[in-house]
């Protein structure tokens, strides 16, 4: 019997309309996933990983390890070579119209923070709904009211109230971030992106920026994945931390408080990765 047949059967009709969707604990899942930028050298090589909702996955990894490939995988902006990844149940491909309607719900901060200087932290975070809006509208600043209250009050929420029409370029580095961030909510995201976000960033700033995400993950129940530079701030505020290097997962932490909880490793033994962890914590 068909699946359609079967529910008909023993599923109320008023019910069906419910099973639309498809809501699975894990949110982001790859497989043996190898992806190269000439065809012949590979920056990542048999990546498998799976992250859960609602948690907060860091990858960690010396410059040109391929973090940053990673993530241009996660949101479609560059295809695997081979192996398999899904988002939300959906192959990120942005190539294909159905992933592009969905891109939405994913939240990019990249290394560049991609503000525009010259327009105020209003303008900036409105350009988060400009899926919503269109672009038309978002360059003759034609902004729906409801737009406008819902980028105050995330703009209050980043700690950036009363610079609602402060022209970019004058903030300080933490406040770009903090813009950067109420641009990417804006979005109305459950998947946060963000490459580096506290690289240059003296330690009491870069932990502002982290209590952020975190209160905006408990608030919104996002899932981030979050690339880092330093073991440490991973470490702290990551449910999971994975350690790249030359294109490869060479570790994975599983972290609960202060707590080692599992881990997985190809052939690093545990007591390198409790030197590791001890090191670094």
């Amino acid at each position: 019997m068909s699946l359609k047949k079967l529910l008909k059967k023993s599923t109320p009709s008023s019910s069906i309309s419910k099973l639309s969707t498809i809501n699975t604990k894990i949110l982001i899942h790859m497989n043996d996933v190898w992806a190269s930028y000439d065809g012949k050298n590979y920056s990542l090589k048999e990546i498998t990983l799976s992250i859960e909702r609602g948690t907060n996955y860091a990858i960690v990894g010396q410059s040109g390890s391929g973090k940053s490939t990673l993530l241009k995988l996660i949101n479609g902006m560059m295809n695997p070579s081979k192996g398999q990844i899904k988002v939300d149940y959906q192959t990120p491909n942005m190539n294909k119209k159905q992933f592009r309607r969905e891109m939405s719900k994913i939240g990019y901060i990249p290394q560049s923070l991609g503000l525009v200087k010259n327009i105020s932290v209003l303008e900036n975070v409105l350009i988060g709904a400009l899926p919503r809006i269109g672009t038309l509208n978002s360059l003759l600043k034609n902004f729906p009211e409801h737009e406008i209250e819902e980028a105050k009050k995330i703009i209050k929420l980043v700690g950036l109230n009363g610079k609602e029409n402060r022209k970019t370029y004058m903030l300080s580095g933490g406040e770009k971030r903090r813009v950067a961030i109420a641009r990417a909510l804006m979005q109305k995201p459950i998947l946060l992106l963000a490459d580096e976000i506290v690289s240059e960033l003296d330690q009491v700033t870069a932990r502002e920026i982290m209590d952020l995400v975190a209160d905006a993950q408990k608030r919104l129940n996002l899932t981030a994945v979050m690339v880092h530079h330093d073991m440490q701030l991973a470490l702290e505020y990551a449910n999971r931390v994975a350690v790249i290097k030359e294109g490869q997962k060479i570790l994975e932490i599983g972290i609960d408080g202060d707590k080692i909880i599992d881990f997985q490793s190809g052939n690093m033994p545990q007591q390198e990765i409790m030197e590791l962890y001890n090191n670094e914590s």
